[in-house]
């Protein structure tokens, strides 16, 4: 991995990976996984796309990472045992995209990063935070991926023990996560390529190849053999070595992300 560059943007903290050569260049941005790797470093060293003509800027999720709350995952397993949609998932892709624009700027003072639109990559529960990027938001965006992606927060409620009590309030936010019913909204946004391990969750898979579907010939399936849910081994909080199937996933999206960089 090239050296990366680590600091805080509006208080987001980030790990960046600078492009070859001098000068302004493009920005790509993602959100990492809730599963290994699950951290912005971590997620950086899984999918560095090394020799991109851009700027890969990796946020860090809320609480974790260098907002782990006493430098554990524990608070988040409190959240979880709280209410698995309305204390953790619906809230931590709420504020994640929330905290885009602000740390966007800060981004643009502290790099030589363009003006122009930028890229969006997302694992996991992260992949939630770049597709809301595309359908709730009027940020320009040149191209966007996701990988493993909790498409459908349905999905996601389902892969936890027990059946979930919806009343009208979950029900309302569980749809608000329901990006298969955006794919006209994101595909007229940008294209998006949709990386899906052939052994994730069947729920996710499905989803995966649901939305590729729904969004039409600008989206891309890129169908990972061997690939389960998570991209590192555990804890997958620290940088790690590169895994094969995470340098397959790399080699995908570092294909798809210089194919739409302006020339």
């Amino acid at each position: 991995m090239q050296s990366s560059i680590t600091g805080t943007a509006a208080g987001v903290p980030f790990t960046a990976l600078p492009p070859p050569g001098d000068g302004p260049a493009p920005l790509i941005v993602t959100w990492h996984m809730l599963d290994a790797p699950r951290s912005d470093a971590a997620f950086a060293a899984a999918l560095p796309m090394d020799g991109l003509p851009a700027w890969r800027v990796h946020l860090g999720m809320p609480m974790c990472g260098a907002r782990m709350v006493d430098g554990s995952v524990d608070a988040v397993g409190e959240l979880i045992r709280e209410d698995v949609l309305m204390s953790f998932l619906h809230p931590f892709v709420r504020q994640a995209t929330e905290e885009l624009p602000a740390a966007l700027a800060s981004i643009r003072a502290q790099l030589p990063v363009e003006d122009g639109p930028i890229g969006v990559l997302g694992g996991s529960l992260g992949g939630a935070v770049a597709l809301r990027v595309l359908a709730d938001t009027e940020i320009p965006v040149f191209a966007g991926a996701v990988v493993n992606a909790a498409i459908r927060m349905r999905s996601v409620v389902e892969l936890f023990p027990g059946d979930y009590p919806y009343d009208a309030e979950s029900e309302k936010a569980v749809d608000s996560l329901d990006f298969l019913a955006d794919a006209d909204t994101i595909a007229g946004r940008a294209p998006l390529m949709v990386v899906s391990g052939e052994l994730d969750h069947p729920g996710l898979r499905a989803d995966a190849l649901r939305l590729v579907d729904a969004l039409g010939p600008e989206s891309e399936l890129l169908s990972i053999s061997g690939l389960a849910h998570p991209l590192a081994e555990e804890p997958g909080i620290e940088p790690a070595p590169q895994l094969p199937l995470a340098r397959e996933v790399d080699s995908g999206l570092t294909r798809w992300f210089r194919r739409h960089l302006a020339p």
